[in-house]
């Protein structure tokens, strides 16, 4: 078992960074060709360029816009993804970028960058501390590199397809636990009515095997987190992209598994995922599905 310590806690309006690409990776070590290194330096240095901005904004008032049912976006939203769009468009111009609020390209052949510049926007804006920056990577529709950066904390998830994951260049694994009753189970609501009623109907199933339930408000987050061995089950209904791009490919190398709730295989587009730490994985579809009477 890895254990991490997490960095103390520290005011946000204290917070300065180092927003070159940190000196504890090494890319080289990471197995992966010259352009995929590239790539994962350049979406950490843009992870923490957003971040920095989120964090010196963070105690502040925000500009709340409404932009859909239970959906919000704040100022903070478009100028962190602003720095980075600008840092990925001038160093691949020719790369495909679709983004939360900005839109973009559809994601198909070539290389495509999935980006979310604010995940848990709703946290934000309630000064609650629980937010990251998501950018994924894929070529041909595979994620390939995957980086989520929380910056109050100062964790920057990082993975490489077939080269592992890490927290601050440390290696990461999911957890080791095989019993769902001591499991921590994270999910989140998504915005609409009927979406809700389906997480309730669920919660239901799963609180009755499981230790105990979290809600994040940060999908991305929540699959670093099962990536980390911290969160044993995170279970989403209403998932979007940009919500998944890079937490998949951390859970994966991690030693993780995701798929549909029903077991199918899992791909970005999907709204509903279901992420464990692998020998969790049968039991929660059992229990979803139907196939486990306590």
């Amino acid at each position: 078992m890895i254990f991490l310590t997490a960095a103390p806690p520290h005011s946000p309006a204290a917070l300065t960074f180092d927003i070159q690409c940190p000196c504890w990776y090494n890319f080289h070590a990471m197995n992966s060709d010259a352009i995929t290194q590239d790539i994962l330096q350049t979406a950490i240095e843009a992870a923490h360029q957003a971040g920095q901005l989120l964090a010196e904004r963070y105690c502040t008032e925000h500009n709340v816009a409404v932009k859909g049912y239970r959906d919000i976006v704040t100022e903070a939203d478009t100028a962190a993804e602003r720095v980075i769009l600008d840092l990925i468009r001038r160093r691949f111009p020719h790369h495909a970028i679709l983004s939360e609020e900005a839109g973009g390209d559809d994601i198909g052949n070539g290389y495509g960058w999935i980006i979310d510049p604010l995940d848990g926007t709703t946290n934000y804006a309630h000064h609650l501390p629980s937010f990251a920056v998501s950018i994924g990577v894929l070529k041909d529709s595979i994620p390939i590199v995957g980086v989520i950066y929380d910056p109050l904390c100062r964790h920057t998830f990082a993975a490489v397809q077939g080269a592992g994951a890490t927290l601050n260049g440390r290696p990461l694994h999911v957890s080791r636990l095989a019993q769902l009753e001591g499991a921590v189970v994270g999910l989140d609501w998504g915005h609409s009515d009927e979406v809700r009623e389906q997480v309730l109907s669920n919660l239901l199933k799963l609180a009755h095997h499981c230790s105990t339930v979290r809600a994040f408000g940060s999908a991305t987050l929540a699959l670093a987190y099962v990536a980390a061995g911290w969160l044993d089950v995170y279970l989403h209904l209403a998932l979007k992209p940009w919500d998944v791009a890079a937490g998949i490919l951390l859970v994966a190398e991690a030693g993780g598994r995701c798929t549909t709730p029903d077991g199918g295989m899992y791909q970005v587009h999907l709204p509903a995922c279901l992420a464990t730490n692998g020998a969790l994985h049968e039991q929660v579809l059992n229990i979803l599905n139907g196939r486990c009477v306590r």
